[in-house]
């Protein structure tokens, strides 16, 4: 059934006449002070039986009046907000930013749900190979993820200054509940803290210090970036600490120009 055919099948499913919802959509375009909100007698008969899409806020007035989400009628027309995540990652930007639409707690994700019961754990191994099943799990049961605490990051893919720890390209996964620079407390630098930050140009991704009133912001020796120093606070946030990341580890055909 055409989207239309369904807006059209709630409508009478509520004993709607065409004339009710224009009526009702105008009341809601004068609670928004919009015209665009009103969805007129001929542009209804469009939309139901001329397969016609809807703006966005026509869209919206008829979701409210038929008592239905948003997010599921767009579904109807094609678009899943499940997809985003995937196909924002199927597209490079540049510079590092932050990843603002929010994980989907009722999506799921496809994960092995069956592996070789003979793998030695403690040994590198080609894990592919030993997933016997795979299978869709629905995000809500990853609890352990903590999706309302923790944000994701993107690391540009022209963004050297952490490689070869954080790779452009890099998806990271960032506490926000950790704001405070670390001054010592590590041996190695795998284990020092790398922080996401913002300020007025931008988003940075590096090893921090806080010197007097400037938070100097260091890359790794390897990237040949050179370090980075702000007013602190004035000048720059830090957003949280890097946790986890996901990336790409054939830099094949990538190349750092240096500056």
């Amino acid at each position: 059934m055409q989207a239309g055919q369904r807006l059209k099948q709630e409508r009478e499913r509520l004993n709607l006449t065409t004339r009710d919802v224009e009526e009702a959509s105008r009341t809601i375009a004068h609670r928004h002070g919009n015209d665009d909100f009103n969805v007129g007698l001929s542009r209804l008969s469009e939309i139901e039986n001329k397969g016609a899409v809807p703006s966005i806020f026509r869209l919206y007035s008829l979701c409210a009046i038929y008592r239905l989400d948003v997010a599921d009628v767009l579904t109807w027309y094609g678009v899943s907000g499940a997809a985003l995540a995937a196909d924002a990652a199927a597209i490079g930007i540049e510079r590092t930013h932050m990843i603002r639409f929010k994980a989907s707690t009722e999506a799921d994700v496809q994960l092995p749900l069956a592996l070789d019961p003979g793998m030695d754990l403690t040994r590198t191994t080609y894990l592919s190979r030993l997933i016997q099943r795979w299978g869709h799990i629905p995000l809500a049961l990853l609890s352990g993820i903590e999706l309302k605490r923790h944000r994701y990051g993107f690391i540009g893919t022209d963004d050297w200054a952490m490689h070869p720890i954080l790779p452009p390209g890099s998806l990271v996964l960032i506490d926000e509940t950790q704001t405070k620079i670390a001054e010592s407390g590590w041996h190695t630098e795998h284990e020092r803290p790398i922080y996401f930050l913002e300020h007025r140009n931008g988003y940075e991704c590096r090893w921090c210090s806080v010197v007097r009133n400037r938070l100097v912001l260091q890359p790794h020796p390897s990237s040949l970036c050179p370090p980075l120093s702000f007013v602190y606070p004035d000048e720059i946030d830090v957003i949280g600490q890097v946790i986890g990341v996901a990336m790409q580890l054939d830099q094949a055909g990538k190349h750092h120009t240096g500056f």
